[in-house]
């Protein structure tokens, strides 16, 4: 099983980072927010800018802070 994401002290100085890679995950983040969130929000009218916004900085921060590591892919 593979995972997602991976916190070596030796990468990046602990950063998550997509495994095997030295891309950090908060990056995804950022380009969710500029990329696709328009669309998002055409999809799903009741969801405001303001709330997405908020969700992805709680789950950049989670994920920064290294609260959420090693999820499994399928």
């Amino acid at each position: 099983m593979k995972t997602a994401i991976n916190i070596d002290k030796d990468i990046m100085s602990g950063t998550p980072v997509f495994n095997g890679t030295r891309v950090p995950v908060t990056i995804l983040f950022d380009y969710l927010e500029d990329d696709k969130l328009g669309e998002f929000l055409e999809n799903y009218p009741t969801v405001t800018k303001a709330q997405v916004t908020e969700v992805i900085r709680i789950a950049g921060q989670l994920i920064g802070d290294g609260i959420v590591v090693n999820e499994s892919l399928n």
